[in-house]
């Protein structure tokens, strides 16, 4: 196992604001200069601060939810068609060039916190807090069947081939379901707290997912063995919960994240820890893998994002947000990916050198979730504050 020692990175930290009197309380300390500022400086940043947040470069937007929209999902092979879900227990259909809402659809009992449309686009799926998964012609918005997962949903999975969708619970099970008559196909029973992520190998023959009670599961999705599992019995593993998992395209290589801010690199088919990737002081919130390159990505609630080299186990690059990194989506065939975050904004950045090649500005609260097309040419945003926007690059 090669362990990568945290790289050492330069962060700014805040002085405390010190009020001498009351005839001082109008004089706040500039961290860079160290000297007092006036009303009238304070009053000009919160100026920009303002205007930044007046600034919209979307092309396009859907304002039903009213409610933060926490999962978006784009059509695999009708790009215009969106999907989104929410805290106000709906999820729609709506179209990114037109803002078109085609359906409101059938609602849960509590909130959205997973969409997905199915591999050939027939079916879309939404997955709440209630505890439901409603599955939705996408021609007409019909209720197809509603699936009762025991507890409430965390994440939804479709197969990459079939209409098969796979769901973890917070009871610390995972569901599969054939669509559309909703046979539960097996039920996954190995951890001990919820499956807080999980998914589908690229070819459909493996499942990995993650628990709260910090370990990994590799299942056979056919018969529902456990063919693998790694747990913070070993030292060399994550000792904390599990938040995000991503496998690499050729179904042999996991990419794991922790709350406790680290990274392990995993091989599926003899369970070695390649490697430890840990330069996060933070949560990690999302991981994934680029196509064209060896390289994966981490991002975490410490605003950075880590790029590293698979080959060399080494850390590439580090780049940052002015706030907590949401998410983070790999272009389909490019060394480029889009990262979402607390900070209010969506980024694109060029993997090989670091450079940020475009910056999305319009949402007024943190960005929740968001979804690139194909071509890596659009960016659908959900957000806290209630809308969703799309963005062109």
């Amino acid at each position: 196992m090669a362990n990568l020692a945290p790289a050492t990175q330069e962060g700014s930290t805040e002085e405390d604001l010190e009020y001498l009197n009351e005839e001082d309380v109008g004089e706040v300390i500039d961290d860079e200069a160290g000297e007092p500022m006036s009303e009238d400086e304070d009053e000009n940043e919160e100026g920009e601060e303002n205007q930044l947040l007046l600034v919209d470069d979307s092309i396009q937007g859907f304002f039903d939810h009213r409610q933060p929209v926490y999962a978006v999902a784009i059509h695999p092979t009708q790009e215009a068609i969106v999907m989104t879900g929410g805290g106000d227990d709906k999820s729609y259909l709506w179209r990114a060039d037109t803002g078109e809402k085609l359906f409101e659809l059938a609602q849960h009992e509590d909130s959205i916190i997973a969409v997905g449309f199915s591999a050939d686009g027939q079916f879309a799926a939404s997955g709440g807090m209630d505890g439901k998964v409603n599955v939705f012609t996408v021609a007409t918005g019909e209720l197809v069947v509603t699936l009762d997962g025991p507890t409430e949903i965390t994440w939804l999975n479709w197969h990459p081939r079939g209409n098969v969708l796979l769901a973890g619970t917070e009871d610390g099970t995972m569901w599969m379901w054939q669509v559309p008559s909703g046979n539960c196909m097996n039920v996954f029973s190995g951890h001990v707290d919820s499956v807080s992520c999980g998914q589908f190998a690229p070819d459909g023959k493996t499942i990995v997912s993650g628990s709260s009670d910090g370990s990994i599961i590799v299942w056979d999705p056919k018969t529902a063995n456990a063919n693998l599992r790694i747990t913070g019995e070993d030292a060399r593993f994550h000792n904390a919960p599990i938040t995000a998992v991503a496998i690499h395209h050729d179904n042999q290589l996991v990419l794991t994240g922790a709350q406790d801010g680290t990274a392990r690199l995993v091989h599926i088919g003899n369970g070695r820890i390649l490697a430890s990737f840990d330069n996060h002081s933070d949560s990690i919130e999302a991981v994934g893998f680029c196509r064209s390159m060896p390289l994966a990505a981490t991002a975490s609630v410490d605003g950075t994002i880590s790029i590293w080299d698979v080959t060399g186990l080494r850390l590439r690059q580090s780049v940052r947000h002015e706030d907590a990194v949401t998410q983070l989506r790999w272009h389909s065939s490019e060394p480029i990916f889009a990262s979402a975050s607390a900070d209010r904004t969506v980024k694109v950045w060029d993997a090989r050198t670091g450079e940020c090649l475009k910056t999305f500005r319009g949402h007024q609260e943190t960005i929740l979730d968001f979804a690139m097309t194909r071509d890596g040419r659009t960016i659908i945003t959900g957000s806290d504050d209630g809308t969703s926007l799309v963005f062109s690059i």
